[in-house]
């Protein structure tokens, strides 16, 4: 379909520019999903206080369903940030939580704690969803039917996929970042640049004459290298009794790249408690949410005492493939 343009545009509007336009179409567009004909989810109303609290920055952690805690939090609509990485209902064992609901459920119990974020998003605020290939669709389509625009489809990939024989390897999960408002959202590239291939392999004496951030990029929407890996094994990061944790680089670099010091990050699932751990670390104000006490438990541990393992590790890396090539060959 062809789109007028004016004569003083240089050029193409490019991805977000289309989402942009086509954000009011698409909220009020008829999409139905599965989920959709399973009745919202009813909070239970009641204001909650956190399990656990720190100063400087303040750092919450909240025990509870997410839907309730969500609908009750005294922050709503000023959180600049949600990262979420939400149960994906593969029938893993998580404490007291039912990981097998039946399809159309699992897209409600989605819709409703996507739902929760967005009311507590600020007006400049911005979400990412890890998520795997079969609830991706339904996550994208659902936060565009509600108004947000989609900055990056990314990619984090993995080499140690569990092992199958039946299909090709799953060695991705995708990480979905939308806002409210793509003019007036916090973007800080400096923060996580990454080594170039030109720099890295080519030795490309262009790219180290530029005026700032020589032989640096912005890293690509596809996420590896080290410290990327899946969390297991003898991994310093390892908690212990935590399922899919992950990886503390992928935190630090949507934290330092889509929040300031001092912003507030919210995670509804929290988990092993990387995103706290990591928002503490950067001085930025965290809440987390978790259901299971016993995995709170844990995870404040992690956020209060511990700490984070791998501060800075996820900005100057290198992500080349190929190693440095000489000079005189190609």
């Amino acid at each position: 379909m062809a789109t007028n343009r004016s004569a003083t545009q240089a050029g193409p509007s490019g991805a977000i520019g289309v989402h942009r336009s086509s954000r009011k179409d698409l909220a009020e567009a008829d999409i139905r999903l599965m989920g959709d004909v399973v009745q919202p989810h009813q909070p239970s109303g009641d204001a909650r206080e956190p399990e656990w609290h720190l100063q400087d920055p303040d750092t919450r952690l909240y025990i509870g369903d997410c839907r309730d805690v969500l609908a009750a939090l005294p922050d709503k609509g000023e959180v600049d940030l949600v990262f979420a990485d939400p149960p994906f209902n593969w029938d893993v064992p998580y404490d007291g939580w039912s990981d097998d609901m039946t399809r159309a459920a699992y897209e409600r119990f989605t819709y409703d704690w996507l739902d929760g974020c967005i009311e507590a998003l600020s007006p400049s605020g911005s979400i990412w969803v890890n998520i795997p290939d079969d609830s991706a669709a339904e996550v994208v389509l659902h936060l565009k039917r509600r108004g947000l625009v989609m900055i990056n489809w990314c990619v984090w990939h993995f080499r140690f996929g569990q092992c199958r024989n039946s299909s090709f390897i799953m060695s991705k999960v995708h990480a979905l970042y939308f806002c409210k408002d793509p003019d007036n959202r916090t973007w800080n590239p400096d923060a996580v640049l990454e080594q170039s291939d030109r720099a890295s392999i080519y030795g490309d004496k262009r790219t180290m004459e530029k005026s700032s951030n020589k032989g640096m990029r912005v890293p690509m929407d596809v996420w590896y290298g080290k410290y990327w890996g899946r969390i297991q094994g003898n991994n310093a990061e390892r908690r212990h009794g935590h399922q899919n944790q992950i990886p503390e680089v992928y935190l630090e670099r949507v934290i330092l790249a889509c929040s300031n010091e001092g912003d507030l990050v919210l995670d509804p699932f929290a988990g092993s408690g990387t995103t706290g751990t990591v928002a503490r670390a950067h001085q930025r104000r965290s809440i987390g949410i978790e259901q299971s006490e016993v995995t709170a438990k844990s995870a404040w541990e992690r956020i209060a005492e511990i700490g984070m393992k791998r501060k800075g590790g996820s900005a100057g890396q290198s992500s080349a493939i190929f190693s440095r090539r000489s000079s005189g060959g190609s």
